[in-house]
């Protein structure tokens, strides 16, 4: 008994100092960087009902004609002749900035904040955003700039000052201070505004989608800036989480206990109009006022772009705004701002890409996501070529008649490589590019035909191409907020793309190139089986599009051409009917 009793005690010891090691390896390989994916996967991070559960991030390589399979995670397999040919090949790439930029990732972890970048000094994107904020939370706000190319369009100092300046108001202000709530009691019981009040108000409603949603509150907020209002919004449980608090030291959030979620009862704008209330007077004006810019087939409100009116509405302390609408070229049609815009912008074309950056940094929870994909998936190309591919009829239109449509525009301006049919040139080599290729659909079948392409053949310039699908929700969910954080990271990431190509009048490619600083190739909207010629065409602008600008002047009379009415506007190369700030007047 004394040998096997002997043998027992150094079983057992080997044992206990042997598993616990083992234990940590696999945790240690659970939390590494393909853990975000498995979450994907099954739901835990903003999954989405049970539409997608597995094939929610799909990854190919192609290198030299061989196939690299990958599993249901769209995890990369077999990757061995791939990976040799990553090393080095930043050195080789001419682009300073993607050099910078992924010594960066590649000496840091995901989980830290990145010290070493390609330039540091833009750390606060040009004065765009204030210091002194808590940085851990809101990590994108120290970290965003490693990850994008640093704006060639610096926010001019007067602009930079506007901010400041708004940012003292909200504090002053804004929820939780206690002109904030002497204020508010004070406009709720008035009657009429006779009773001035210090701080004013501008109270934003969101309608429609998230790409509607963010182009509208930037418009909002440039509102607020231009008539000295603190901005509220009333987020509803689907945007809660998306974006990190925009001002510092306050909140942007209208308290869930303020009677003024409740807007029933309000007087509206429209009948302020209808009885025409006297002439720059306050007698008679409400203390509170709602106003409606939605998208409507008549146009939006008439004359919210006049003087007069602005006027009237700059005497009412607390404005609920509702619009789904980029409005900021009816502002740029208000003599009253247009100066002022102007000053703070001037290249016109700017607007929202400041504005956006300044307003929409995401979250903690959607940063985390954002750069474990870029840094797994994107970090290593020397080009990334975003597609965004928005359906609008799909039961009417089929995936071939739009595929058709996508490989017509991507080919012919040489935004991808053809397939090589006849000799090749070899793509295993260390000097031949990667292009990374990023899709957004609600569909996985445009990046799984883009798969299947560039598995098959090696390209005509030896370039090898990736492409990565980060989700599929198959169709859109409303007021849902685990959609909304996929499509709020599939719009951050497409904007840190070289080249862009979006769908026409889609808000979610509005977003993804104004906040990219880049004008994109607009697909033709395809609502049937057919073509179209061109398939695509490149915006004039980086501003996103109004789609209904208003429909009269302010003496009454209708607007036949915004174009030779105003200065800086142009028809938009999506909506003929819509009008876009474009920062040369002669284009």
């Amino acid at each position: 008994m004394g040998p096997n009793s002997m043998r027992l005690r150094m079983f057992c010891v080997t044992f206990f100092i042997a598993f616990p090691v083992v234990m940590m390896i696999t945790l240690m390989h659970r939390n590494s960087s393909f853990g975000i994916f498995e979450e994907f996967s099954k739901g835990k991070v903003q999954g989405g009902g049970g539409t997608t559960q597995k094939h929610n991030v799909t990854a190919v390589l192609f290198t030299g004609g061989s196939n690299v399979q990958t599993n249901h995670f769209g995890m990369v397999g077999n990757v061995q002749n791939t990976t040799h040919e990553n090393h080095g090949r930043k050195e080789e790439n001419n682009d300073p900035v993607k050099n910078q930029r992924n010594a960066s990732l590649s000496s840091t972890n995901n989980s830290s904040v990145h010290t070493v970048n390609h330039d540091d000094k833009d750390k606060l994107l040009g004065g765009l955003i204030a210091p002194g904020f808590d940085e851990a939370s809101c990590i994108s706000k120290v970290q965003s700039h490693i990850y994008r190319k640093t704006s060639p369009q610096k926010p001019s100092p007067y602009l930079i000052s506007k901010l400041r300046g708004y940012e003292k108001i909200h504090r002053m202000c804004g929820p939780k201070s206690k002109a904030y709530n002497r204020h508010m009691i004070r406009i709720l019981h008035s009657k009429n505004n006779s009773a001035t009040t210090m701080c004013k108000y501008l109270i934003w409603t969101p309608a429609n989608g998230l790409g509607n949603q963010m182009i509208s509150l930037a418009a909002t907020f440039l509102y607020a800036i231009l008539t000295d209002r603190v901005l509220l919004v009333r987020f509803g449980k689907d945007i809660h989480g998306l974006f990190c608090e925009p001002f510092v030291n306050s909140t942007w959030i209208l308290p869930k206990k303020s009677p003024f979620w409740n807007d029933e009862h309000i007087e509206t704008y429209q009948k302020m109009l209808e009885i025409d209330m006297t002439k720059n007077s306050k007698e008679g004006l409400p203390s509170a006022l709602f106003i409606n810019l939605q998208y409507t087939p008549r146009g939006p409100e008439k004359f919210f772009h006049c003087d007069h009116n602005q006027e009237l509405l700059n005497k009412i302390p607390l404005l609920i705004l509702l619009s789904d609408q980029y409005f900021v070229p009816s502002l740029f049609m208000t003599p009253l701002f247009n100066m002022e815009i102007t000053k703070m912008f001037p290249e016109k074309d700017t607007i929202f890409h400041h504005l956006g950056r300044y307003l929409f940094n995401p979250s903690n929870e959607a940063w985390r996501i954002i750069s474990k994909f870029y840094d797994t998936y994107l970090a290593k190309a020397n080009e990334i070529t975003g597609l965004q591919i928005r359906v609008f009829k799909p039961h009417s239109t089929p995936h071939q008649a739009i595929m058709n449509l996508v490989l017509n525009c991507t080919l012919t301006h040489k935004l991808l490589p053809e397939i090589a049919l006849k000799n090749p040139v070899s793509s295993t080599g260390k000097n031949h590019p990667i292009n990374s290729v990023l899709v957004a659909s609600l569909y996985p079948e445009y990046g799984d035909t883009l798969r299947t392409m560039y598995l098959k053949k090696p390209t005509v310039t030896g370039e090898v191409i990736k492409v990565y699908q980060a989700s599929h929700e198959e169709h859109q969910k409303f007021y849902d907020n685990k959609h909304n954080m996929k499509a709020w990271v599939d719009m951050y990431l497409l904007s840190l793309s070289d080249k862009l190509v979006t769908t026409s009048q889609s808000t979610f490619g509005y977003v993804a190139n104004g906040l990219g600083h880049l004008r994109p190739w607009l697909l033709y909207r395809l609502v049937k089986n057919g073509t179209h010629f061109p398939s695509c065409v490149r915006d004039v602008s980086m501003e996103p599009c109004f789609h209904n600008p208003p429909k009269h002047f302010c003496n009454g009379k209708p607007i036949e051409n915004h174009i030779s009415s105003f200065l800086y506007l142009r028809e938009c190369q999506d909506v003929p009917w819509g009008v876009q700030i474009v920062n040369n007047g002669s284009i």
